[in-house]
């Protein structure tokens, strides 16, 4: 199941605020065995978001975030992951797959941030179903 979704450069991944809004933004996500990974700022919000409620959604989108007419969306529930040796595994598997795109926005973010931010990762099993 994981397969469509982790070989795509960009994901919308939607977390729910407390009221049960829906949010989305585009990812980078990696396979990680038989689930997705993605590697994110420990501070964002939608890590906020999945430490209160782990219901997520992903689709295959554009770098802006623009979904596709027609494009499947799928369920699954996502998992805040600090330990630091798992954290670099998955910055290793991001940085094989983005390759010089990586650089570039690390070396952005770093610049604009004063520093390199905290990381940690999104563990994410897709439903059985996929739905």
């Amino acid at each position: 199941m994981t397969a469509p979704l982790g070989e795509e450069k960009f994901v919308s991944l939607t977390t729910f605020k407390r009221n049960g809004d829906p949010v989305a933004g585009p990812m980078w996500i990696v396979r990680d065995g038989t689930a997705l990974a993605a590697w994110t700022p420990s501070d964002s919000w939608k890590v906020k978001r999945v430490r209160r409620d782990p219901r997520v959604t992903l689709t295959a989108c554009g770098r802006t975030g623009k979904v596709p007419t027609g494009q499947p969306v799928f369920e699954g529930t996502a998992e805040v992951r600090t330990d630091a040796e798992e954290v670099a595994r998955v910055e290793a598997l991001v940085k094989k797959k983005y390759g010089w795109q990586f650089r570039v926005v690390m070396l952005i973010e770093a610049i604009s941030a004063r520093g390199r931010k905290p990381r940690c990762v999104l563990h994410i099993a897709l439903s059985p179903d996929g739905r």
